[in-house]
């Protein structure tokens, strides 16, 4: 492909606690996902980010995720579908005004942590999601996961489905992020990284943890914004593709 967006998870501070370098990846990115308050980010943070992003006429997407800030997103929450629509549609609505009140406006949404792996397989989380979404009004695209339950759930509700790949997460032979609990899921070498982007966005593949080439189709690709060197890693996944003549620009 000739153009592919970047994206990465930014907005994640908390009060006295900070988490990443927003700024410096702003530099790297054409898109980002903005954390709305559930996972992590507080509202003057949230608002900043937006306004920051907007300065950088980066694209900012809603990053919704469980309600559980102690654990950072990433556990699974046994909520009902209702309660989690509910979750959803108001971590929309909260970064939609906060985008408003500094001059932008959200135009996707990404799910988070343990959300964004549980409704790959979970019908009723996922079809959760996609009902919020579609509650908004705002026809937002939703990034998900090549080969979702939710990826296609959004299909069938009329909603634009983006598949995204994953520049610094390691992936099974089945297509699927290797778990975080497990080692070697978590990738940290910036140029095989680099190198892996550029063979997704010009022929559509990656290579897996065990070695084995798998289809990748991804409009978009994230680099975590806290991941260890993220900012250094960004650089050179943006810069490899610019080489190999792949323009970087935001899908929505």
């Amino acid at each position: 492909m000739s153009t592919i967006d970047l994206n990465s998870d930014v907005g994640e501070s908390f009060g006295n606690w900070t988490m990443g370098d927003d700024a410096a990846i702003f530099e790297s990115v054409s898109s980002a996902n903005v954390a709305c308050g559930f996972h992590a980010g507080d509202p003057s943070t949230i608002k900043q980010t937006c306004k920051d992003a907007v300065a950088k006429n980066i694209t900012i997407g809603a990053h919704v995720a469980y309600r559980d800030l102690a654990g950072f997103g990433r556990r699974f929450l046994d909520c009902s579908p209702q309660e989690l629509a509910d979750d959803v549609l108001y971590q929309i609505g909260a970064l939609e005004a906060m985008a408003r009140a500094v001059g932008g406006t959200i135009k996707y949404v990404k799910p988070h942590g343990a959300l964004y792996n549980t409704i790959v397989h979970h019908e009723a989380h996922a079809q959760a999601v996609v009902d919020a979404v579609k509650a908004s009004g705002l026809e937002l695209p939703l990034l998900l996961l090549p080969g979702s339950v939710a990826l296609a759930k959004a299909e069938q509700a009329g909603l634009r489905a983006v598949a995204e790949a994953f520049a610094d997460r390691a992936y099974t032979p089945e297509g699927t992020l290797v778990s975080r609990r497990e080692p070697g899921a978590v990738l940290h070498d910036s140029t095989e990284v680099a190198r892996n982007m550029v063979r997704l966005a010009t022929t559509g593949k990656i290579i897996a943890i065990d070695g084995s080439e798998i289809d990748m189709p991804a409009e978009s690709i994230c680099v975590h914004g806290d991941t260890a060197g993220a900012v250094e890693m960004a650089r050179q996944v943006r810069t490899a593709l610019e080489d190999a003549g792949v323009t970087i620009k935001a899908f929505a």
